[in-house]
C-alpha cells in the first residue's frame, strides 16, 4: 500500500478527501494529514511517502515552497496540487519545482480519485524499471560474454579507457594487470547486404556466422575477447597472447572460413591486426585491419588479410582524405578552436610520419586539403574568395614542408577568427532582437516553443543560446521585465495594483504579488509606499 499525505489549510477539504475517497481500494493506506507547510516539512523528514498532496495557496510556507523541499528530500515523491481557478500560475510553478498533476476547488471526487489511480500506476512503472535495472545490473554481473563484447566496443568506439574506468570493467571480469601485447582478428561476412538474400535468411546466415566464430574460438579464453560490432563482423581481442596460442588461433581462422562456406554458403574475409602494446591502440588496429580487408576484397572474397601486407601509404591517404578532412572541417564549423589545433597537429604528424618525408606528396596533400576547406567551408565571395586567392598562390610558391604547415595553420586559424567573430555578432544580433520581441510582447504570454517557430529556431538551442548571451533563462528574463516595468507603473498612484498586473501581462493579482514579492522581496503595495525613489 502506498503513503500518502494531505497538507491544507482549510480543515474541511482536509476532512473531504480523508472521509470520501476510498483510499484503499485505490491502493493507498489511510492518509497522514496537516495544516501547514512547515508540519508537513517535519513529516517528510521523519518518514518516506509516496504521494503528496498539498494545496498551492497556504499562509506561510506556500504549497510551491513545500513542494521543492519535498523533492529535495524525496526525488521519486509524487505531487497533486490544489489550486483554485484564480491560482493557475501557480500551479505552473509548482509543475516547474516537480509536481505532477492538479486538480480546481470545489474538488471533485471522481477526478481526485482519477489522479491518484494515475499516480499509483507511475509509481508502480518506476518501480518495475528499478527492478528490471536491478535485474539486468545482476545479469551483466554474471554474463561475462556480454561484459567482454562491451569492453571491445568501448575499445574500438575510442572510449577514453581512465584508470577509474579500468578499475570499473576489472570488477566485472578479469583484466591482466600489465598489457604487453595485444592484437585484433576482425572476421567479416562477405556481401552480407547485398541484394537478393531475404530477411529470414541474413537472420540465420548472420546467427549462424556468429555461432561458427564464438565454437571456433571457444578453448583460447580467458584472454580472447570477443564482440559482436555489426550483424556481419565479430572482433576478437586477443590479450598477451603467448607464441602457442597465436598458433590456436591461427589454425582456426581457416576452420571458421570453411565452416561458415559449407554451412551456409557464404565466404569470410579475416583481417589480422599488428601488434599493439595498449588499449589505447586498439582504435587505431581495428582501422588498419578495415582498411586491409577492404583491399582485399578488391582482389577476392574470403582471404586472409595480414597486417605485412598492409599499404602504409594507402592507409595514410585513407585516413587523411575520408578521416581527417571530414573531421577538420566539422570541428572548423563548430567553432572549438582548442580542439582544432590538437586534431590539426595530429594530421600533420601522420602526414610527416613517412620517413624521409616527401615534398610533392606533403604538397599535393595541401592543395588538396585546401581545395576541400574552400568547398566545405564555402568562402568564395568577399574578402574570404580573394584570401583564398592568394593562400593558393602562397602555397604553390612554398620550398618546404614547414612552410606548407604554417601556411595551412594560418589558414585554419584566420578562419576560426572571421567566422567566430561573425558568429558571436549573429548569435548578439539574434538575441538582442528576441529580448526586444519580448519586451514589446510582454502583455503576452509568448511560450519558448512559440517565440522558437517566431524565429525558426529550435526550441531547445534557442533556450541555450538565450542564456548564453543574456545569462538568464528566457522565463527568467519574462518574469525580470515583467516586474521592471511593474516598479515603473506602480510610481504612478491612480494606477491599481491589479491593473498594474494586467498591463505586466500577469492574470491574477494574487500571482503578481507572490511573484513581485519574490523577486523584490515586499509587496507591490509596500514597494509603492515606502520601497522607491524619486531617481528610479
Amino acid at each position: 500500500m502506498l503513503r500518502v499525505l494531505i497538507v491544507d489549510d482549510e480543515p474541511s477539504n482536509i476532512q473531504g478527501l480523508v472521509r470520501y475517497i476510498k483510499w484503499q481500494e485505490l491502493g493507498y493506506e489511510q492518509p497522514v494529514t496537516t495544516e501547514s507547510g512547515e508540519e508537513a516539512l517535519e513529516k517528510l523528514t521523519e518518514a518516506v511517502f509516496d504521494v503528496l498532496i498539498s494545496d498551492v495557496s497556504m499562509p506561510g510556507m506556500s504549497g510551491i515552497e513545500l513542494v521543492a523541499q519535498a523533492k529535495l528530500l524525496h526525488p521519486q515523491i509524487q505531487v497533486l496540487m490544489i489550486s483554485g481557478y484564480n491560482e493557475f500560475e501557480f500551479v505552473q510553478d509548482a509543475i516547474n519545482v516537480g509536481a505532477q498533476a492538479y486538480v480546481l476547488k470545489p474538488l471533485k471526487l471522481d477526478e481526485v480519485s482519477n489522479r491518484l489511480t494515475t499516480l499509483r500506476i507511475t509509481l508502480e512503472k518506476m518501480r518495475q524499471v528499478l527492478e528490471l535495472t536491478s535485474e539486468l545490473e545482476k545479469k551483466v554481473s554474471g554474463g561475462l560474454k556480454l561484459v567482454k563484447e562491451r569492453f571491445v566496443s568501448d575499445l574500438i568506439a575510442e572510449i577514453p579507457q581512465t584508470d577509474d574506468m579500468l578499475s570499473s570493467w576489472n570488477s566485472l571480469m578479469e583484466l591482466p594487470k600489465s598489457i604487453k601485447s595485444l592484437r585484433l582478428i576482425v572476421f567479416g561476412l562477405d556481401h552480407f547486404l547485398s541484394s537478393g538474400k531475404e530477411a529470414k535468411e541474413r537472420v540465420l546466415l548472420g546467427s549462424g556466422f556468429h555461432r561458427t566464430v564464438d565454437v571456433g574460438l571457444s578453448d583460447l579464453e580467458p584472454m580472447l575477447f570477443l564482440a559482436q560490432t555489426a550483424s556481419d563482423e565479430i572482433v576478437a581481442l586477443q590479450i598477451n597472447p603467448t607464441p602457442e596460442e597465436s598458433v590456436k588461433v591461427e589454425k582456426q581462422l581457416q576452420f571458421i572460413q570453411n565452416m561458415v562456406q559449407e554451412q551456409y554458403g557464404s565466404t569470410v574475409t579475416v583481417g589480422c591486426s599488428r601488434m599493439g602494446g595498449a588499449w589505447a591502440d586498439v582504435p587505431l588496429l581495428y582501422k588498419e585491419v578495415k582498411f586491409m580487408m577492404a583491399q582485399s576484397r578488391l582482389i577476392a572474397d574470403g582471404q586472409i588479410a595480414r597486417h605485412e601486407e598492409l599499404n602504409s601509404v594507402g592507409f595514410k591517404d585513407f585516413r587523411l582524405r575520408e578521416e581527417f578532412m571530414p573531421s577538420i572541417v566539422q570541428l572548423m564549423e563548430s567553432g572549438d578552436a582548442a580542439t582544432v589545433g590538437e586534431y590539426m597537429s595530429r594530421i600533420f604528424d601522420l602526414l610527416l610520419s613517412q620517413d624521409p618525408v616527401s615534398f610533392s606528396y606533403v604538397q599535393a596533400f595541401g592543395m588538396s586539403f585546401l581545395s576541400e576547406l574552400i568547398r566545405s567551408l564555402k568562402w568564395n565571395n568577399g574578402p574570404e574568395g580573394e584570401m583564398n586567392i592568394l593562400m593558393w598562390r602562397r602555397l604553390l610558391d612554398c620550398s618546404s614542408t614547414g612552410q606548407i604547415i604554417e601556411l595551412l595553420m594560418e589558414y585554419v586559424n584566420r578562419y576560426m577568427l572571421i567566422d567566430k567573430k561573425e558568429h558571436i555578432n549573429q548569435q548578439h544580433n539574434l538575441i538582442r532582437k528576441i529580448a526586444c520581441f519580448i519586451e514589446d510582447k510582454i502583455q503576452e504570454n509568448w511560450t519558448v516553443k512559440q517565440l522558437s517557430v517566431q524565429f525558426n529556431l529550435n526550441a531547445s538551442y534557442l533556450s541555450v543560446l538565450f542564456k548564453k548571451e543574456m545569462g538568464k533563462t528566457i522565463s527568467d528574463y519574462v518574469q525580470e521585465t515583467r516586474i521592471n516595468l511593474a516598479k515603473k507603473l506602480l510610481q504612478d498612484p491612480n494606477i491599481r495594483v491589479y491593473e498594474v498586473a494586467d498591463q505586466v501581462g500577469i492574470q491574477t493579482a494574487a500571482y503578481f504579488t507572490y511573484l513581485f514579492k519574490k523577486i523584490v522581496g515586499c509587496t507591490p503595495q509596500e514597494y509603492r509606499d515606502y520601497h522607491y525613489s524619486v531617481d528610479e
